[in-house]
Formats: C-alpha cells, sequence, structure tokens
C-alpha cells in the first residue's frame, strides 16, 4: 500500500521522535504528519474526531499515551487507567468512522502477566495480570487488542497492534526521578566520569536479566507493519538476554567511567528474568539487530550533546 498521508500521535515522545523521520524517509516528509497534546487532546472525543476530519489521514501510527514511572503509577493509577482508556477508544472509535486504511497501535512489554515465563510469547499476554504497580497503565493499553479485534469485526477497520520491548536510545527520558534503566545509568555513570566519582553504586545484585531494543529498530520495522496485514499483537525486541551487571559494565565503558560498580543488595530490582519471544517477529523475515554496545554508543553520544543543550529531558 502506499500511503498519501501517514498521522503520528505521540510525535514528541520518545518513539515518535524516532519513528517520524524514518516515515518520512519512506513515504516522502510532505506525506507524513506529526501531532502532539498540544494540538489534539486525544482524551478529548471531539479533539480526536477533529484531527481525522481536519488532517483526513489515510494511516494513524498511534504512539500517544499517558505515561510515567513507577511512582507516579503507584501515586496516580486512576488517571493511567482513564486517560489511556480515553487514548484506546477515542483514536479507535473515530479512526473507523473515518474509514482509514490503517491504524498501527503500540503498547508496552509491561501489559503482559507478572507471571509470565521468559521468553514471553504473544500467546501469554491474557494469562494473568500485570505487575501491580503498573497494573492500571498497563490493562489500559492492553484494551488497545480488544479494540482492534472489535473494529475490526464491526466496521472492517485494519490495525496492527505492535508490543516494543524495554526501549533505549536516543530522545529518552533521563530525569532522575522519572527515567527507566538505561537513562539512569547512563546519566549516573557519565555524570561520575565528569565528576571524577570513585564509585557508582547499582541496585540490586545484577544478575535480574532484562530484553533491551534500540528504539532506531523498533522504528525502521513500523513501514513494513504499515503497508502489510499482520494483525498483531506482535512482540518487537531483540530476544537477547541481558543481565543487569553486564549493561552496568557496557555502560561504564560507554560513558568512560573508571571508577567502581559498587551493588546496593538492599535495594530491589524486579523479577528476576524477563525476556521477549521474537520467533513471530523474525518469521517475517525481521528483526530489531542493533547490538547493545552499539546502542548505548548512539545514546551516550545524543545525551551528551543534549546535556550541552540544556535539553527538557535532562532536568531533574
Amino acid at each position: 500500500m502506499s500511503a498519501r498521508r501517514v498521522v503520528v500521535t505521540g510525535a514528541t515522545g520518545f518513539l515518535g521522535r524516532h519513528v517520524t523521520p524514518v516515515l518520512e524517509a519512506r513515504y516522502g516528509r510532505d506525506a507524513v504528519v506529526g501531532v502532539s497534546r498540544r494540538q489534539y487532546d486525544l482524551t478529548d472525543p471531539a479533539r480526536a474526531r477533529a484531527l481525522f476530519a481536519e488532517l483526513r489521514p489515510h494511516v494513524v501510527v498511534h504512539l500517544a499515551g499517558y505515561v510515567g514511572g513507577i511512582e507516579a503509577n503507584r501515586t496516580w493509577p486512576a488517571d493511567f487507567l482513564h486517560r489511556n482508556l480515553l487514548f484506546v477508544g477515542n483514536v479507535f472509535q473515530a479512526a473507523a468512522e473515518h474509514g482509514i486504511d490503517k491504524l498501527v497501535y503500540t503498547m508496552g512489554g509491561c501489559s503482559y502477566p507478572a507471571t509470565a515465563a521468559s521468553p514471553i510469547d504473544e500467546s501469554q499476554m491474557w494469562a494473568g495480570y500485570p505487575q501491580p504497580d503498573s497494573a492500571a497503565y498497563a490493562t489500559a493499553k492492553k484494551m488497545g487488542i480488544v479494540a482492534a479485534e472489535a473494529y475490526r469485526q464491526q466496521y472492517g477497520l485494519r490495525s496492527v497492534v505492535l508490543v516494543p520491548g524495554n526501549l533505549y536510545g536516543e530522545h529518552d527520558n533521563f530525569r532522575a526521578r522519572e527515567s527507566h534503566v538505561i537513562p539512569a545509568l547512563i546519566r549516573r555513570f557519565d555524570e561520575a566520569a565528569q565528576d571524577g566519582s570513585p564509585a557508582v553504586t547499582v541496585w540490586g545484585n545484577g544478575t535480574a536479566k532484562r530484553d533491551f531494543v534500540y528504539a532506531g529498530d523498533v522504528a525502521r520495522l513500523v513501514p513494513f507493519f504499515i503497508d502489510g496485514d499482520e494483525p498483531g499483537p506482535i512482540n518487537l525486541s531483540s530476544g537477547v538476554p541481558t543481565s543487569v551487571r553486564t549493561l552496568a559494565e557496557e555502560i561504564r565503558a560507554a560513558t568512560g567511567f573508571r571508577g567502581e560498580i559498587r551493588w546496593d543488595v538492599s535495594k530491589p530490582e524486579g523479577q528476576s528474568v524477563k525476556i521477549f519471544d521474537v520467533r513471530r517477529l523474525r518469521a517475517l523475515g525481521l528483526s530489531c539487530a542493533t547490538s547493545l554496545r552499539d546502542g548505548l554508543a548512539h545514546t551516550v553520544a545524543w545525551y551528551r550533546d543534549a546535556v550541552a543543550r540544556a535539553e527538557p529531558a535532562l532536568r531533574r
């Protein structure tokens, strides 16, 4: 399918900043329109309908959502549930009413059950309850799977649900109390390197294993799912287990920190293993192949440049 106009919601967010230039390269800059909450508040059904009426997209890549760290999820779970349910319901409804060609929807791997066995394949999505600290957010996002099937059945809306793994890369959130493990450690190690600190402390004992995926890899896959007819949900990740100890060593090397890594075993480190099964992705001839070392090098270089520019993503 040759898309004439592609609208990206959440275009100013982390993944949106990776996806938008990929789509511009694939379909042409004039064919791609990125929007944020400033233009269209998609929790308002009238503004969701206005987006479709005014921009008249043939394809929508729906990345917009209400996101935050564990502390925020614990404090405002009802807000995370309510707003993300609106993001799902309003956009799917408006897309169906306007008869668009394709809707691409992304959700996070946190929507899988807390008890899911690694490697986590797509069939486990409904086999249990998500991790309690972020369950309100995770369950609301999972409603996109239900919406995709419901609107396909009633309206014939073609959609695909994509499930990226633990994303990292340029444009991530490096704010001290909000960031995930990779941006948090990059900031900590880089500041220690600049300050000449003798040691950096990392939570846990370093044995927990995670599956990290470079955001640029995920972005490069989006055109395939726009043009194809794979309904999903489908995991987009590396499928490579990396221990937190290995991650810390790689970030120490990437930042040039020469001091000691100290492990605070009194602090939690979450599930012992969380890896995503990517057999379905590979069966399509696709992969997220950027190595952790290369992805970290790109991310550290961007971070240092952003520090020099005093980017908002770095404010405490």
